[in-house]
C-alpha cells in the first residue's frame, strides 16, 4: 500500500499505514505534455491526489533567453500558450511551482518543505528521463526520501525510455524508493 499523508494541522490520515511527513509532486502534467505515451497518467494521479494532505504540482515555462531555446531550439511551453496549462484536476489545498528547468527543488522549496514537516516526497508525473529524475535526485542530494512512483510516471521517449529512467532512479536513491506498482513495496 502507498503510504499516504496527513496535512500539516494534525488532520486525521486519509489511509491506514500513512504517514504523516510525505507528500505528493506531480510533476509536469501539463497539455503539451500529454501525447499517447502518457496520457494514461492523468487517471492514475487524479486517483492518488485524495490519499495525501500534501499535493504539490509543477509547471514547466520556458522563459525567452532559456538553453532550452538557445541550444535544443525548443520554444514551446510559453506561459500564455496552450501548451502549458496543467492536464489534471487539483484539489483546492494543492500548491502549484512554476519552474523554468528540470527540477523544482529549490532552497523555496525545501523551505516549503520543512515548513511543512515533509521529509518523503511522493514523485509521479511526466517526464520519468527528465524532470522526475532530476527531482528525485536532487530531493535525494538535499536529505529528502524521494519515493518515484513509476506507475504513476510516463514519458514522451516511450516506455523505453521511461523503463531506462526507472532503472537508473534505483541506483542513484536505492531500489526501495522506485515504486513499479500500486501494491510494491520497494
Amino acid at each position: 500500500m502507498i503510504p499516504v499523508c496527513a496535512d500539516d494541522r494534525g488532520a486525521r490520515m486519509r489511509q491506514p499505514g500513512a504517514s504523516p511527513s510525505c507528500a505528493l509532486l506531480i510533476v509536469d502534467v501539463q497539455t503539451g505534455f500529454i501525447i499517447p505515451e502518457t496520457r494514461h497518467v492523468i487517471a492514475g494521479i487524479e486517483r492518488l491526489i485524495p490519499r495525501y494532505a500534501h499535493v504539490i504540482a509543477t509547471r514547466f515555462f520556458n522563459p525567452p533567453d532559456s538553453n532550452f531555446r538557445r541550444l535544443i531550439h525548443w520554444d514551446l511551453f510559453d506561459r500564455q500558450g496552450p501548451d502549458f496549462p496543467l492536464a489534471i484536476k487539483l484539489p483546492d489545498y494543492a500548491i502549484i511551482v512554476d519552474k523554468p528547468v528540470y527540477t523544482c527543488v529549490t532552497s523555496a522549496f525545501l523551505d516549503l518543505l520543512r515548513h511543512r514537516n515533509v521529509s518523503e516526497v511522493h514523485i509521479c508525473g511526466i517526464d520519468t528521463d527528465v524532470c522526475v529524475t532530476k527531482c528525485a535526485v536532487d530531493l535525494f542530494e538535499n536529505g529528502l526520501r524521494p519515493v518515484v512512483l513509476g506507475f504513476a510516471c510516463a514519458s514522451n521517449g516511450g516506455r523505453e525510455c521511461h523503463e531506462a529512467a526507472l532503472k537508473i532512479l534505483v541506483r542513484y536513491i536505492g531500489r526501495e524508493q522506485v515504486r513499479t506498482s500500486v501494491a510494491s513495496d520497494g
